[in-house]
């Protein structure tokens, strides 16, 4: 507790040293625009481009505290789109978080996340450039842009950028680490609420996406409404008067649950002692596998353990009120029911015409999936990660970095991670890492959570284990919360890959 107080003065200093004028009116600037002319599928549409617009009163980094928002033209002559008019028109809320870095809020153009553009270098490495490493292969080619397909369905669309681990100030204080991040998009969140008279879009029906951390970050959006937690950093960078709740979550793998997510990944991956590291920043030559060595085996083995205890803990139930549980050798009906929707998926993907017979794990009769071997499937997915995945012994990880303090920049931040670290390390204040995780705030008094919630990780996603994803939806479910989860079939570590699907459960919440 005693660090917890510290980090949030030496905070609450940054942002007061960054600020000497007189305090930022955050109202919205109306006659502050741009206008741009789009196109998307043949439909050609005008929006006013409202860009870098800061967000809080008293900002630690201009940089990345910004929001782009963007409205169609049409709402300011009374027409409609999509059914939708300037009062009702739901606001999507795409953050561009990778890997918990800065991020800078989505525009009209854009790239695949964390591909050039202002993202920064990784891990300290010196910046890229327009050159990739040698051997690696090219730059995949910009996609759509999630923001202009938004538009074209009549959404206005708010993106904010955040703070991220590597952000340091003048003075070498890190200004990113947990809980930066999420606190700078529920500063965002209630500056459009503040503004919600003044501006075309129904800010009771916000709708927060992300992918990877930036799914991560989805869920808490949703998940710490309101939270007293965030007050006092809300506070501190001159927050808006305003709530801070969303009316629904897109999230597509999201990287959660940090602190339980190496006994999850180990409970997946166990037994299957090679792997491959991934990404399309990696030189050819990484596709060749490696083996873990008899210490990761050994940890592997022992974060496995941990498991069935975190699950059994939750008393999670199924949809007909059956207890979800493991085994001490992680077996059970939760495992079962992980199972069961990777055969969802495989069952989908046979239905819209796939032919599936290649799939040697799988038990296909006829028309329907009948079974499936999950050893054999977990092996065809391919390990990507050392154990421990995320609080790597060695403060090699993002999520070491992300837990770091304004005067430390790696922290570990599980039990385990600091019982067995390589050499001396501190471990992070378990306050930040309860803010980092949706699940410690599902149902909790004065917090207000998302009443809607669409998860998405691909069948062939190794960055996190499926049961990450699992957890938090079952939990989302028992607390009565409308959550709808699938693993699209042999998708990779990915988001945004299916919009038409994505934008119409958005509208059939909001029309």
């Amino acid at each position: 507790m005693k660090t917890h107080l510290i980090n949030f003065c030496i905070i609450v200093g940054l942002a007061l040293c960054s600020f000497t004028f007189p305090k930022k009116d955050l109202s919205f600037q109306a006659q502050k625009y741009v206008t741009q002319t789009l196109t998307f599928e043949g439909k050609t549409f005008t929006v006013r481009a409202y860009e870098n617009i800061i967000y809080v009163a008293n900002p630690v980094d201009t940089v990345y505290q910004k929001m782009n928002i963007y409205i169609p033209e049409e709402y300011f002559s009374g027409k409609k789109i999509n059914g939708y008019a300037a009062e009702t028109a739901p606001i999507f809320f795409p953050n561009k978080v990778g890997g918990y870095m800065p991020a800078q809020p989505a525009t009209l153009k854009e790239m695949p996340m964390g591909m050039g553009g202002n993202r920064p270098p990784m891990n300290g490495m010196p910046p890229m450039g327009e050159r990739r490493p040698d051997g690696a292969p090219a730059m995949p080619q910009a996609k759509p842009s999630t923001v202009v397909a938004a538009l074209a369905k009549g959404y206005v669309v708010a993106s904010a950028g955040a703070r991220g681990r590597t952000l340091k100030a003048s003075n070498g204080e890190y200004t990113g680490k947990a809980p930066a991040g999420i606190v700078d998009l529920k500063a965002a969140v209630r500056y459009l609420k503040f503004n919600d008279k003044l501006m075309p879009g129904d800010a009771n029906k916000i709708i927060s996406n992300g992918t990877s951390a930036g799914g991560a970050m989805s869920t808490l959006v949703g998940a710490t409404g309101n939270s007293p937690d965030y007050e006092p950093y809300l506070k501190a960078i001159g927050a808006a008067n305003g709530t801070d709740d969303v009316f629904a979550v897109s999230a597509y793998c999201p990287i959660t649950n940090l602190d339980h997510a190496d006994m999850a990944y180990e409970w997946q991956f166990n037994g299957y002692n090679t792997y491959k590291r991934g990404g399309p920043m990696q030189a050819k030559n990484s596709d060749a596998p490696s083996v873990l060595s008899e210490e990761q085996i050994k940890i592997s083995g022992q974060l496995k353990t941990l498991f069935p205890t975190y699950i059994n803990s939750l008393n999670l139930k199924d949809s007909k009120g059956k207890s979800l549980t493991l085994d001490a050798d992680g077996n059970g009906s939760f495992k079962d029911l992980v199972i069961n929707y990777v055969i969802a998926s495989a069952q989908k993907a046979l239905d819209a015409g796939k032919d599936m017979s290649s799939y040697a794990f799988l038990k296909v009769s006829g028309n329907q999936v009948t079974g499936l071997d999950f050893g054999a499937y977990v092996s065809y997915m391919e390990r990507m990660k050392t154990p421990p995945a995320f609080d790597a012994l060695d403060l090699s990880t993002g999520e070491n970095m992300l837990f770091g303090s304004a005067t430390i920049d790696k922290q570990h931040f599980t039990e385990f991670g600091q019982k067995n670290a390589i050499g001396e390390a501190s471990r992070v204040d378990e306050v930040f890492v309860k803010m980092m995780n949706p699940m410690y705030y599902l149902g909790q008094k004065n917090t207000t959570n998302a009443k809607h919630w669409r998860i998405r990780h691909g069948s062939k996603d190794k960055d996190t284990s499926l049961a990450i994803s699992v957890i938090l939806t079952t939990a989302l479910q028992n607390k009565g919360i409308d959550a709808n989860l699938e693993f699209p079939w042999d998708k990779p570590h990915s988001g945004d890959y299916d919009l038409d699907e994505l934008f119409a459960w958005i509208d059939g919440l909001c029309k």
